[in-house]
């Protein structure tokens, strides 16, 4: 018996052999990045953002200029207030009166605690003029009562309560809690014969004119609260300021 053709109907073909898939090439290796390339493009990408806040916030700027909402004019061209007229001739007159009234009679002192200086005056007349130390303005706190202490000079007017040749200075509290001591047991403990110098005005509340051991410092602010005088000009106001002296302090 004979085998039937190969393309006899009936007969299943035989499958297509898969043709050959095209062999794709190897990837190429990446470019290897220079050292500090990337932080470059990092400071260029940060640079162009800056850059572009700057244009957006100039474009705002002009279009606000333009719209109407602000606009920058030479100083020259800014308005100045008017000034008030002058008083009256006989207005004046009143004024200085006035103002003569309110000036202390006889010996005053004066103490400018910016400049630092003091001046002793009789009227309108300089009678001398000295380089003090008035307060530091600091505030000082006791780490265990928590009570505090600022350091500044009072401003005001004030008058001269007391004076004494030789004062003695009772050191208070926080001239022990300043250098980390503890609070003496004792009263005797707190008496400070060489503070305060050869004479001391007392102007109340603990505020004094007095010397200094410490002259080299004068012209500063470094003190307590008191005014520190050096020794020739605080014999000098000591000498012609008797109790009841005005003292005016701004």
């Amino acid at each position: 018996m004979s085998q039937p053709p190969d393309d006899a109907p009936g007969t299943p073909l035989p499958p297509p052999a898969p043709s050959p898939l095209p062999s794709r090439p190897a990837p190429s290796p990446a470019p290897r990045r220079q050292p500090g390339s990337r932080r470059v493009r990092t400071l260029l990408w940060g640079l162009a953002g800056f850059l572009g806040v700057l244009a957006g916030a100039a474009g705002i700027a002009l279009i606000v200029a333009f719209v109407g909402g602000y606009a920058y004019a030479p100083a020259a061209s800014a308005a100045l207030p008017e000034l008030p007229p002058p008083p009256a001739p006989k207005a004046l007159s009143k004024l200085e009166k006035q103002f003569a009234a309110l000036q202390p009679k006889g010996t005053y002192i004066v103490v400018d605690v910016v400049e630092q200086k003091v001046f002793l005056r009789r009227g309108d007349q300089v009678l001398r003029e000295a380089v003090c130390s008035a307060g530091t303005g600091a505030i000082l706190r006791d780490p265990k009562s928590g009570k505090e202490w600022i350091f500044d000079t009072p401003r005001g007017v004030r008058k001269v309560k007391e004076k004494k040749k030789d004062p003695v200075w009772t050191k208070p509290d926080w001239a022990f809690v300043e250098e980390g001591e503890p609070l003496p047991r004792k009263w005797s403990e707190r008496i400070d014969e060489a503070t305060l110098g050869e004479y001391a005005l007392y102007l109340g509340d603990g505020y004094m004119i007095h010397g200094t051991l410490y002259q080299r410092y004068l012209g500063r602010p470094v003190t307590h609260g008191c005014i520190r005088l050096g020794d020739d000009d605080l014999e000098a106001v000591y000498q012609a300021s008797p109790v009841g002296t005005p003292v005016l302090l701004f």
